[in-house]
């Protein structure tokens, strides 16, 4: 999950976040959840959030995610880059609404392993996107991929 010069950033967390957030996001029901409000020039010709958006603010969740769990050193050591994006869109989101985001952790193969995000109104019963993305740990200074081991699993404190 790059961070910096892409661009991409990290979700500010909700307000009264609870101790120990980001942690054992293995589901729906248990993922890191993040409230966001399209700014004027997310939004497309057709006036709802551009795809290009989603798909940013599904890559910011994963840095998100990533800086709620991992110790300084791990973040300086490591960066995760992301391989495969699936995404669908079904409800798009338009000018005045705001999205709530959530991300929980996949399958894990080897440095590989996917993460599921789900960008939907507050409330709502359908997703306005939904994303799946294949990321890659890899070693920040030999820039070769590192297996997720227990380490990382238990840094979001998940089965393996």
């Amino acid at each position: 999950m790059t961070n910096g010069s892409a661009g991409f950033g990290v979700i500010a967390p909700l307000e009264n976040a609870p101790e120990g957030e980001g942690l054992g996001c293995v589901s729906f029901e248990t993922a890191l959840v993040r409230q966001i409000t399209p700014q004027a020039g997310d939004f497309d010709e057709l006036g709802h959030v551009n795809n290009v958006v989603y798909l940013r603010w599904v890559q910011d969740m994963a840095v998100t995610h990533w800086h709620a769990v991992a110790t300084p050193e791990m973040i300086e050591a490591e960066v995760w880059i992301a391989l495969k994006h699936t995404i669908e869109y079904r409800d798009p989101i338009l000018p005045g609404e705001s999205a709530e985001i959530r991300t929980w952790l996949g399958e894990v193969r080897g440095p590989r392993f996917d993460r599921h995000v789900d960008i939907r109104k507050p409330g709502a019963k359908r997703f306005s996107a939904r994303a799946v993305t294949e990321w890659c740990r890899i070693n920040r200074a030999t820039r070769r991929p590192m297996r997720i081991g227990r380490d990382v699993l238990d840094l979001f404190q998940v089965p393996g």
